[in-house]
């Protein structure tokens, strides 16, 4: 325990000094619980990092302590969320009204999700490489927005995006063109999906899974995706699991629909290298999709979010990807 202490110490003090710019002497406020072990870790190494921060227990504390606090607050104050689950106040989205406030807001959340076993890869993914994150990530960002078309090869197998692009969104820890200084951690993401869903098509080999309980299911054998005009329409080398998701989206929305293609860039994180849960594993380095016609991000004519009930996440095997001509990731590694 007291060298994962280390990691988180040395990792958290980078994030909050090299990624949120937030100097020690500045105001912050650490809302914490106690329900698992790597809570306390992750909490214990902020209160490290902010020896001047407040320290809130959210179960020990009232609804109008937690109130009071986030009031105490000035904009530039930074507020940090160490979730066991997901901190929820009736009437108060939690993160929406503290960055109306103009607060930097970092989350953790769904740690009860994490083994123990997998602690020090939770703990190693928070590293946070500036020049690697904000060169790459940007370059993946400029690159996708010129692309008129993409290819994934995976295990012999190729998806293609006969379509240009939605615009990039980041997940870098860069917020230097961004109106809000706030992200879940651990970072390392590009993702964007198809201007045309429907000009997705091929098959792809995938090592692991989101289930509806946004746990990972990864699986010995690849399962291939057999995807036509952007809906799945095959399983082979399936699972019962991997089958039961499928259900669970066809039966609330009718079909399965490919939608995110999420550009994972975390170096921590592999094939072999894995944690639970799927919010910090989706930063994996690679390609993973989306399934279900969920996605707050992209609105696409068509598609109602009443009718949207699903997006989860499936990692594909990823060999090459490219963007045009142009070969952006090879060799487990982006390279643009």
């Amino acid at each position: 325990m007291a060298s994962l202490a280390a990691i988180a110490e040395r990792n958290i003090r980078d994030i909050v000094t090299l990624s949120m710019l937030h100097g020690p002497q500045a105001g912050a406020i650490v809302v914490t619980d106690d329900q698992c072990e790597l809570a306390r870790i992750v909490s214990g190494a902020y209160a490290q990092a902010l020896p001047h921060g407040t320290l809130v227990k959210f179960y020990s504390s009232s609804r109008e302590e937690l109130m009071e606090s986030f009031k105490s607050a000035v904009p530039g104050d930074l507020i940090v969320l160490v979730q066991s689950t997901s901190f929820r106040m009736e009437g108060f989205r939690i993160r929406v009204e503290l960055l109306k406030r103009g607060l930097k807001v970092i989350e953790h959340s769904n740690l009860s999700r994490i083994a123990a076993d997998e602690y020090p890869t939770y703990l190693d993914a928070l590293a946070y490489e500036p020049e690697y994150y904000r060169g790459v990530g940007g370059r993946l960002r400029d690159r996708i927005g010129r692309a008129q078309s993409a290819r994934v090869e995976s295990g012999g197998l190729v998806l293609v995006y006969d379509s240009a692009f939605e615009p990039a969104k980041i997940n870098t820890g860069d917020f230097s063109t961004l109106k809000n200084m706030a992200s879940t951690y651990p970072i390392g993401e590009v993702f964007t999906e198809a201007l045309h869903l429907d000009r997705v098509n091929g098959k792809v080999k995938l090592h692991c899974f989101s289930d509806t309980s946004y746990v990972i299911n990864a699986v010995e054998e690849p399962i291939t995706m057999v995807i036509e005009e952007g809906l799945v329409v095959g399983a082979e080398h399936s699972t019962p699991a991997f089958d039961a998701m499928l259900e669970a989206i066809r039966e609330a929305e009718g079909r399965v629909m490919v939608r995110e293609l999420g550009l994972g860039m975390n170096r921590a994180f592999s094939r072999g290298r894995r944690v639970s849960d799927v919010g910090a594993y989706e930063r994996v380095c690679g390609v993973h999709l989306s399934l279900g016609a969920k996605h707050g991000v992209y609105k696409k004519p068509g598609l109602k979010n009443k009718e949207a009930k699903f997006h989860l996440d499936v990692f594909a095997i990823t060999d090459r990807v490219l963007f045009d001509d142009d070969v952006v990731y090879q060799d487990g590694a982006w390279s643009i």
